[in-house]
């Protein structure tokens, strides 16, 4: 850990980001991000650092609300898209035969489905958007490529000498599965969760930017829709919506390095000394 710069350094930034999103409601007033809170499509200033929106709305009170919002959806959405990926690699990995078949076809198919479009349809027929619900549905197209991954690291850990010994000492089954694979399959799951998260975080501000995210919240995709739909870039507003745009980059490059990171301490061949 002390010798992977990338990975300090990006769990560094995303704990300022979180941290941020943490202190922020006691620092800033959350009341300014509230419509009509302030003066209209004001620039920056001393009274408002990051400016105001049309529907007067403090761009800085609204970004710090926002980007915790963001978070918890693609938290939310990797870990129950991880879990049933792990859960499905892990039962086809070991068990094998028709379990295995069955759980490939499953995952293959849905991989064959384009994600976009049932996220688009799922979300255009739900009545009340919420941060929970867009995680679920998120995570409900996620869980594929964590499924084959740990399918394959399960059937090549099963093959191992500690796997024997472990069976003729009496352990088999799911115990097997729980005391010997899923240890040491955990630094293999931690990087899975970063990459889960990332294309869940992608997935939702893609589905915001088109407006089928969740209305009654602040999130930053809901920010970039927003001023999509005043036209703020049409009409120079530009402190409208470079700020989230420039919070997902930071939070993506964050991401990024956590998982870059992480792929050198799971892949010996990737590690370097410094």
């Amino acid at each position: 850990m002390k010798r992977n710069a990338l990975l300090i350094a990006g769990i560094s930034l995303l704990a300022l980001i979180v941290l941020a999103g943490l202190l922020g409601p006691h620092l800033v007033a959350p009341e300014l991000a509230d419509i009509g809170a302030v003066r209209p499509r004001r620039l920056p200033s001393a009274a408002n650092w990051l400016g105001t929106d049309t529907q007067g709305r403090d761009i800085l009170a609204t970004l710090i609300l926002a980007t915790p919002q963001t978070l918890k959806i693609g938290l939310f959405a990797g870990l129950i898209g991880l879990a049933i990926g792990v859960l499905l690699g892990l039962l086809a990995g070991y068990f094998g035969g028709a379990v295995d078949g069955l759980i490939r076809v499953a995952t293959d198919v849905m991989m064959a489905i384009p994600g976009i479009a049932v996220l688009v349809l799922v979300a255009t027929n739900v009545r009340t958007m919420t941060v929970a619900l867009m995680a679920v549905i998120v995570a409900g197209l996620s869980w594929m490529y964590p499924a084959r991954a740990i399918r394959a690291q399960t059937m090549s850990m099963r093959e191992r000498a500690y796997v024997d010994i472990a069976q003729l000492n009496g352990i088999g089954g799911v115990r097997l599965v729980v005391v010997e694979l899923l240890p040491n399959l955990l630094p293999y799951i931690a990087a899975s969760f970063v990459t889960a998260v990332s294309h869940a975080m992608l997935a939702t501000v893609g589905l915001e930017a088109l407006g089928l995210g969740p209305q009654n919240e602040l999130t930053l995709g809901m920010m970039i829709y927003w001023a999509q739909s005043y036209g703020a870039i049409i009409r120079g507003m530009w402190w409208w919506w470079a700020p989230p745009v420039a919070m997902i980059a930071t939070i993506f490059l964050a991401l990024l390095m956590i998982s870059i990171g992480m792929d050198r301490l799971v892949n010996v061949r990737l590690r370097v000394d410094s």
